[in-house]
């Protein structure tokens, strides 16, 4: 029953997504949800050649919005299985419903509250030429959630330290909250791995898949279903995303899918005598080289006028100076797997 507790969710969400995308898809067209002008501007209010060059036409002929099909499959399918369990005296039923208080109840919040600001975000990027919501605006919104998290399970689970391998947790007090959304604004960042069709949600569904395996070593299964619930409602997007994309993932995918895994993060930490926060540089390596490509880019301009890359995130660079796009995304893809198993396996050692 485990085993089918922690699949069946995951194949429901990844047909519901199926049979939903034509849906969203038609309402994506119908109202041209693409921006009416391509292209972006770089640092100091210059034209951002390379991105322009290898991005720019694309962004007027792909509507955005791509992440309904994954938040909305994963709440469609939560909702088919609450209904079946309350609906039925069957017992199989409630064994499979996952959404618990102690475990599932936060992080699929902070998945339905980042998708409302992503979807936002995107309406606004679709309506006024290209420009969202201020990212100032956003970071604050980012930050306000991450502090009310990191103070209930300060407060209120106990939480006050960060697991490290073959040591002592260290110790952090209240500090834990602050450290919680530099984490969050961290991994929020690393959205931007959404620039290639299909790249963000091959990386996005190995991250998920391995977190759910660290949850089901640390008997947290219901947190392990939600996991690989997500994982199912990502591949439903990438069935449609592969090239050429259908649509993009943008904001309400991305920001659903970043702060969620903040959370799934933490929870399979010092919660649990777990490490998911050390475990994050290896499940989430491509997510930490993405953000890291764009401080080393910023940093090294600041100082020296000159770019570092030719275009940041490194996804771009290596369109930039050749990589096929279909090269990129595949060897990502390649990356993403090996270090999602190499995780799972750390996990299990300590």
């Amino acid at each position: 029953m485990l085993i089918i507790k922690l699949l069946l969710p995951a194949v429901l969400t990844f047909c519901v997504g199926i049979l939903l995308t034509p849906i969203v898809t038609h309402y994506l067209y119908a109202y041209k949800v693409w921006k009416k002008q391509g292209g972006k501007v770089a640092m100091g209010g210059l034209v951002a050649t390379e991105f322009n060059r290898l991005k720019g036409e694309g962004e007027t002929k792909t509507p955005r919005m791509g992440g309904i099909v994954i938040w909305g499959s994963v709440f469609i399918s939560i909702g088919i299985l609450y209904l079946a369990t309350a609906l039925s005296s069957n017992t199989f039923f409630s064994d499979l419903f996952f959404l618990s208080r102690a475990q599932t109840w936060i992080p699929f919040a902070t998945l339905l509250i980042g998708a409302f600001i992503g979807f936002l975000n995107d309406f606004y990027d679709v309506q006024h030429g290209g420009t969202g919501v201020r990212l100032s605006v956003r970071l604050i919104l980012i930050s306000i959630l991450a502090t009310f998290i990191g103070w209930w399970f300060y407060s209120k689970l106990g939480v006050d330290s960060i697991g490290l391998p073959f040591t002592e947790p260290l110790y952090l007090g209240v500090f834990i909250i602050p450290f919680f959304i530099l984490l969050t604004n961290a991994l929020y960042a690393s959205g931007v791995i959404d620039g290639i069709d299909g790249l963000s949600g091959g990386v996005f569904a190995s991250i998920f898949t391995a977190y759910g395996g660290v949850a089901f070593i640390q008997t947290q299964y219901d947190l392990a279903a939600f996991c690989l619930m997500l994982t199912g409602g990502i591949l439903a997007f990438l069935w449609f995303n592969i090239p050429p994309a259908r649509f993009w993932m943008t904001e309400t995918g991305s920001m659903a899918l970043t702060l969620t895994l903040a959370v799934v993060v933490l929870m399979t930490d010092n919660l649990v005598e777990g490490h998911g926060i050390s475990l994050l540089p290896i499940i989430g390596f491509l997510l930490v080289a993405t953000v890291l490509s764009n401080v080393i880019q910023v940093t090294y301009r600041k100082l020296t006028g000159k770019k570092f890359f030719r275009i940041a995130p490194l996804h771009h660079h290596f369109e930039a100076i050749g990589w096929p796009s279909h090269k990129v995304t595949m060897r990502y893809w390649v990356i993403s797997m090996v270090c999602a198993v190499l995780g799972v396996v750390v996990a299990a050692i300590l």
